[in-house]
């Protein structure tokens, strides 16, 4: 007999203790989770939903999918600042295959763990295949970082580097399988910034999670801040080996539009790049400066007719 939902879930979605995570008076398996926030800090939330065919192969390895699942939720964590501390997670599967969920769930705790994330509840229903993630964090009250904080002069860097997700991309669609390439990685096991986030606060102005592509992020920085900018297309750091990989002109695009990079674009007073610089390399990250935020409105330095970045009910970039 196939297992249920609720088999699934105690099997495989339910962590062990259940409730051993700080700041959970009730995890899974009561029609709501409670949760304690610590004293002095905001609650940042966030949902992504990611679909069979949309936002990763369906053939994929089921452990990749749980991780990406997840990570690109935390990847909106990391872009506030904020520490992560629980999620939700609604899936929907076309059929109750155990050993599909087994290596699903072990991917999703694996991440769940390594950012000290609890999964606290959920829901399993019948459907075309898809997750969506709800995660929860904590922010000091007057730190978090947002979109709208910008200012003329500052400089904007960006961490890691760029064009990897979509590169990965362009190779699974070859045909290359082998998750120990580093770009098919950087698509499929993208790695949340948060420790980056949190080393930020307080240094940076205003940040985003390059989700969607350079391009079409940084509008929305522009736009919530009210200013414009001028790119140093030069200095944009481009993911190991992509060149060669894509060949120069979609190499290009990829590290202006390509999305699925979950990397931080961030503004910062200049006085502050350098110590923002060492934060990061205390981490093992980079960060590089791209351009500069001007008064005068939209986007100069940069030629990318057509390069909009992602948006699911417009055109294709």
């Amino acid at each position: 007999m196939a297992a249920g939902e609720f088999d699934l879930i105690a099997r495989y979605l339910t962590p062990a203790p259940p409730s051993a995570a700080a700041g959970v008076a009730l995890g899974v398996g009561d029609d709501c989770a409670l949760l304690a926030p610590q004293p002095g800090q905001q609650l940042a939330t966030s949902v992504d939903t990611s679909v069979a065919g949309v936002h990763f192969p369906a053939e994929a390895p089921p452990a990749a999918i749980g991780h990406r699942a997840l990570a690109v939720s935390l990847s909106d964590l990391a872009a506030m600042g904020a520490t992560a501390r629980w999620c939700l997670m609604a899936l929907t599967l076309e059929a109750p295959d155990e050993a599909w969920v087994a290596a699903f769930s072990e991917g999703f705790h694996a991440l769940c763990d390594a950012t000290g994330t609890a999964l606290v509840g959920g829901d399993v229903t019948r459907g075309e295949l898809a997750v969506g993630v709800t995660v929860l964090g904590e922010v000091p009250a007057v730190g978090a970082l947002t979109r709208g904080g910008a200012r003329p002069g500052e400089v904007l860097a960006v961490t890691g580097a760029l064009g990897g997700g979509a590169g990965g991309l362009a190779l699974w669609q070859r045909g290359e399988r082998d998750l120990a390439h580093p770009l098919l990685r950087r698509y499929l096991l993208p790695q949340p910034r948060l420790a980056a986030g949190q080393a930020l606060v307080g240094l940076a102005s205003a940040a985003i999670d390059v989700s969607d592509g350079l391009l079409a992020d940084l509008g929305h920085v522009l736009v919530a801040s009210g200013v414009g900018a001028t790119l140093d297309e030069a200095a944009l750091p481009a993911a190991e080996g992509l060149g060669e990989a894509l060949g120069e002109a979609a190499a290009r695009r990829a590290v202006l539009a390509g999305g699925d990079d979950y990397e931080l674009l961030v503004s910062l007073p200049q006085a502050y790049l350098a110590s923002a610089t060492q934060a990061l390399a205390a981490l093992g990250l980079s960060l590089t400066p791209i351009g500069r935020v001007t008064a005068e409105p939209g986007l100069r330095g940069v030629a990318a007719p057509g390069l909009g970045g992602w948006q699911h009910f417009g055109e294709a970039p």
